[in-house]
């Protein structure tokens, strides 16, 4: 037998406007209003941190130490992504095109991804949250997330599957890679929008990352320091998303769950404080913000108590937990479906 799946319930049109409700008293109380100086000493903060580990890589030279700089990086590559996260929800700056400038600075030329292909793959995400066929960000041939999936991907997947919950994290190890793999096809491709700039600043960020790790370090050293920086970018980039939605209602491809429910139903939050919040880039409120997805990032903690009284007001469950029990929910339903019978034993 297949593994039971959460299921959303089927809502009637009438509880259409209920998001409709919710957003007037966001708007009244200006929790939608960007947040520009916020942002710019954010950006400022972060900047300083990225140009000054790498002025710290250049002065330490060839040595192990560098190691402790590629862990640093990793962290601040990671607060970068943020960054560019909130910039394609346009958060930042009420300017399209300002969004689109931090965004693709932050991505291509920073950190090595491509920011048009990212956000063509998070808007999905966005509009069809865990939704079988529609979310990519579930549609991973390394890991199965419905019953489905464990299913019909052949004998060998299956037998991955089946450990799949033991091998989550160590998966993470390879996120970052994943991620530049899948910026590099995109660019390939050309179906990304202004293709030219994105592929202009992401080959200098490739072609300045190596050049300086080769040239100042050992081959064995710089080596050792792309396979700690780009795992520990991945660790740290996959363990900030992975408790959103893992684990959380999975929908059938023709599920009719208005607006509201498809949101709030399929995410988690994160229980903590500020520094929950930094460590996290934000992504903890994850109700809120896939409520309201360009709210700007510092007000989604004071949108927090409005949403789940508005939740409990009308029945409607409001997932919130610690961040360790968030990842044991999302292990304990890989391991689930990775149980799910083979193809020959179905």
């Amino acid at each position: 037998m297949s593994p039971p799946q959460p299921t959303l319930p089927i809502v009637r049109s009438e509880h259409g406007s209920q998001y409709a409700q919710l957003l007037r008293l966001v708007k009244a109380a200006g929790l939608l209003d960007r947040r520009p100086r916020y942002y710019r000493w954010k950006l400022a903060v972060t900047a300083a941190l990225f140009l000054g580990g790498w002025a710290a890589f250049v002065a330490i030279g060839e040595s192990w130490w560098q190691l402790a700089t590629a862990a640093f990086l990793a962290f601040v590559f990671t607060q970068l992504g943020f960054l560019g996260h909130d910039a394609g929800h346009r958060q930042m700056f009420s300017s399209r095109r300002a969004n689109y400038v931090v965004g693709i600075l932050h991505a291509n030329l920073a950190i090595g991804l491509s920011y048009g292909w990212w956000i063509d793959k998070h808007n999905r995400h966005h509009a069809h949250p865990n939704e079988e066929g529609k979310d990519p960000d579930i549609e991973i041939g390394a890991l199965a997330f419905t019953a489905a999936q464990a299913r019909s991907r052949g004998r060998t997947a299956a037998a991955v599957y089946r450990y799949q919950a033991y091998l989550f994290f160590p998966m993470l190890l390879l996120e970052a890679v994943s991620l530049h793999l899948a910026s590099l096809r995109a660019l390939a491709r050309r179906t990304t929008r202004r293709r030219g700039w994105e592929t202009t600043l992401f080959a200098v960020h490739v072609a300045g990352y190596l050049t300086a790790v080769f040239v100042i370090l050992s081959p064995l050293q710089a080596v050792a320091f792309i396979l700690i920086h780009q795992g520990l970018f991945g660790l740290y980039l996959g363990c900030s998303f992975a408790p959103n939605h893992k684990g959380m209602a999975m929908l059938h491809p023709d599920d009719r769950t208005d607006y509201l429910r498809r949101q709030v139903l399929t995410s988690r939050n994160v229980r903590g404080h500020w520094l929950t919040d930094f460590m996290l880039g934000g992504l903890n409120y994850q109700i809120e913000h896939h409520l309201f997805p360009s709210m700007p990032r510092p007000n989604l903690r004071r949108a927090q108590d409005m949403v789940r009284q508005f939740c409990h007001a009308h029945d409607l469950t409001y997932c919130q937990t610690s961040l360790l029990a968030s990842y044991a929910q999302a292990l304990r339903h890989l391991h689930t479906v990775g149980r799910t019978p083979s193809p020959a034993a179905a």
